[in-house]
């Protein structure tokens, strides 16, 4: 009798404010929103999240067979690549890579082996493109992409059995080269805007007339594109004619084309930042084609957005921050040797603070990427396709690899300034608008998909009441939409008593782990931000409603403090599955003490611009009573994280673990060549400095040096020399390239 009550005295006069208040969501909306999985960024959502789901979570590793793969064929690749020729000489992956990359399937990691594939995991998949990318992006890039977003990931999920018995034997052993077609002039990040359209209708295809789809479409940014020989497409869907059914906007679809039907035109390329990988535009012209070319088939008509929804949340948290774990651990290695080779004022530059602070957020940096690449394919081995978690992952990766290489060329100056074939970085610094433009520009992703998206989907209650504003008022929406707004106030009550708690406490009282007592308070700490976290949420959709949608800045700093919070997650997983090394804590402790620090100045920025002012003086009251109280990490921490990339060292091979050597002749071995010889000299050179001797040949003739040390000592001149040296070229060519 209580709830019938207070379902017509309380509820039902919620439900109309309620339907007044926020926006309907439309179907491309409700598609994307109800596609993925939510998995540890829903226990973040709590507010009260369970670590032993975390820490239960089976350790990423890899197979003998993928072993054997990276070992070989990947090894073989890398050793094949010279970046400089790729760019800069042939503007293209040479022939024989192209028929290496398709011969031993570097198409097929995805692929079922029942159809010929190599059926990898998806840490497997990511090891491939961490090692290719730390030789060259092109060929990362050229790899990745038919593993991510494309016909193989789609036909896997939605093909029918025939299209699948078809299609992927023939991608799996290089026969087709697959692109995928969404992006066109009109439509970027707003895939409903696009105008490739498709009309049901007859026609006649290999000589039979039957009904199907005459296709117009513009596409571009289409990677692999220029050399593909199957096209998926997604375009809008019409029936005019209600050849189908009474429906005449059937909805975005999908569906697969071979490149050499009549109709189709092949633009010229694409020049992505001078990345010379495969990509331009693509144009279709009446192309007929049969109903059983949409990618599932009749019954997958106008589910198309979904599907690459769907498709995108398993390929979204691989590639890129593959790439850009990749990209952050390689300016870590070279910039630390180059910092110890590197001499100013007789001192190696890496002994300057002002360089340490580089050095220090570069190895940090290059730890928490690699542990959230590390769990984000834990997430997806289980089993999950992470929509949100794939947002944070592509958009703060590729953001966290800018300022990585940013601060890689501050350090290397003049050396990273001029290109050749010596520069290791020049060629990664232009790559990287690409990777925060692509897959979803990040400035969307950020401010309205991660905690957008994330917080419907992953809040305990939102979705429930969002779905029960689109029935109608009937009984049985009304007792939905009853249990669902209770079930939020008696959530938003404890959320409100725990952060209240936690927040006046600094988190002593959140549960934690048993482990390391230094490593248990960041479990805490993050618990405490956590319950704050979702408390803050609460409070923007109570004073904003549908406008939330609008306020991009608020949504942006919701969406940073879950990503932080993710990422400190993964970075204490991954601390607890190496076996809690001691060594490793100075980049645990910075990780945690950047990441708090962000995650507070979020908190006071959203307090102080939270419109409703009443609610944020509250907020600000339970959360941060004390002001922000976290202020980075220490200068003592900095420079142990600086030291770690400053001395060879099984940490420092730890911390940048799968990145290709290079070849004896490329920049990259001579640079860790000449690393090794200075540190493993330093003691001749003290000898020398000592004695106040400057010259080799005299201290050696003094007997200050053995031949032996006075030997090995010219040779580390020769290779600092060769190192710091800069590529030139003749006047009005790129021809004739020599040293200095």
């Amino acid at each position: 009798m209580l709830t019938v009550l207070r379902r017509h005295l309380l509820t039902k006069p919620v439900l109309k404010r309620m339907r007044k208040a926020l926006p309907g969501l439309s179907e491309t909306e409700r598609e994307a929103l109800e596609a993925g999985d939510v998995w540890w960024d829903a226990e973040l959502f709590t507010g009260n999240p369970d670590w032993s789901r975390l820490l239960q979570t089976p350790p990423v590793k890899l197979s003998a067979e993928e072993k054997a793969f990276l070992d070989g064929p990947v090894e073989e690749l890398c050793c094949m690549l010279n970046d400089w020729e790729i760019n800069w000489e042939r503007k293209d992956l040479p022939p024989e890579i192209w028929h290496f990359i398709r011969n031993n399937q570097f198409f097929a990691m995805i692929i079922p082996r029942e159809y010929g594939g190599l059926e990898f995991s998806a840490y497997a998949n990511s090891q491939v493109i961490r090692k290719i990318a730390s030789r060259s992006v092109v060929a990362a890039v050229t790899v990745m992409v038919p593993n991510s977003l494309g016909p193989g990931e789609l036909l896997l999920q939605f093909g029918t059995k025939a299209q699948q018995d078809y299609w992927l034997p023939r991608l799996a052993n290089g026969t087709e080269i697959p692109c995928f077609g969404l992006t066109s002039p009109q439509a970027g990040s707003d895939a409903s805007a696009m105008e490739d359209s498709g009309v049901i209708c007859k026609g006649v295809f290999q000589e039979k007339e039957i009904i199907g789809i005459r296709l117009n479409w513009h596409k571009r940014y289409i990677t692999l594109g220029p050399v593909a020989t199957v096209l998926g497409l997604a375009f809008k869907l019409y029936d005019p004619e209600h050849l189908l059914g009474e429906q005449e906007s059937l909805g975005i679809t999908v569906a697969l084309i071979p490149t050499h039907l009549e109709g189709i035109e092949i633009g010229r390329r694409h020049l992505p930042s001078y990345q010379m990988f495969q990509n331009g535009p693509n144009w279709g012209k009446d192309v007929f084609i049969p109903l059983d070319f949409v990618i599932g088939g009749q019954s997958q008509i106008g589910k198309g957005w979904k599907m690459l929804m769907e498709a995108l949340a398993a390929g979204r948290g691989i590639s890129l921050p593959s790439l850009s774990a990749s990209g952050t651990a390689f300016a870590a290695r070279t910039t630390g040797a180059y910092a110890r080779i590197r001499q100013q004022f007789n001192i190696p530059i890496g002994k300057f603070e002002g360089v340490q602070v580089r050095l220090g957020e570069l190895a940090a940096h290059a730890y928490l990427l690699d542990a959230a690449r590390q769990l984000t394919c834990a997430g997806l081995d289980q089993g999950y396709k992470l929509a949100v978690i794939s947002a944070i992952m592509k958009a703060h990766t590729t953001y966290r690899m800018r300022d990585a290489i940013n601060n890689a060329m501050d350090v290397h100056a003049g050396k990273a300034v001029i290109d050749g074939p010596s520069n290791y970085l020049g060629n990664l610094y232009r790559a990287v608008p690409v990777s925060i433009t692509v897959e979803g520009a990040n400035i969307l992703t950020r401010n309205m998909i991660i905690f957008g998206q994330g917080a419907i989907r992953c809040h305990p209650w939102l979705l429930k009441e969002m779905l029960v504003l689109k029935e109608k008022n009937s009984k049985q929406a009304l007792i939905a939409f009853d249990k669902a707004l209770w079930g939020h106030i008696g959530h938003g009550i404890k959320s409100l008593g725990r952060a209240w708690l936690r927040c006046w406490t600094n988190a002593r009282y959140s549960p934690a782990p048993a482990v390391n007592g230094s490593v248990q308070r960041y479990y805490q700490k993050i618990g405490g931000y956590a319950a704050a976290f979702a408390v803050l949420a609460d409070f923007a959709f109570l004073t904003l409603g549908g406008a939330l949608k609008r306020k991009e800045m608020l949504s942006a700093r919701l969406g940073d403090v879950l990503s932080e919070l993710y990422f400190l997650s993964a970075a204490l997983k991954r601390w607890q599955d190496d076996g809690q090394n001691e060594e490793d804590l100075p980049l645990v402790e910075y990780c945690m003490h950047e990441g708090f620090t962000t995650i507070e100045n979020r908190f006071h920025a959203i307090l102080a611009n939270l419109p409703n002012r009443p609610v944020a003086w509250l907020g600000r009251f339970i959360i941060q009573p004390f002001g922000p109280r976290s202020y980075g990490p220490s200068d003592t921490l900095i420079k142990k994280c600086a030291e770690i990339l400053l001395t060879p060292s099984a940490q420092r091979d730890r911390l940048t673990a799968g990145l290709h050597p290079g070849d004896e002749n490329s920049a990259v071995y001579i640079l860790e060549k000449a690393f090794n010889l200075v540190v493993e000299t330093r003691p001749f050179a003290e000898k020398m400095n000592k004695a106040q001797v400057n010259d080799i040949e005299q201290a050696s003739q003094l007997d200050i040096l053995s031949k032996e040390e006075a030997g090995k000592l010219k040779a580390a001149d020769k290779a600092i020399a060769e190192v710091i040296a800069v590529d030139d070229f003749e006047a009005g060519s790129l021809m004739g390239i020599q040293k200095e």
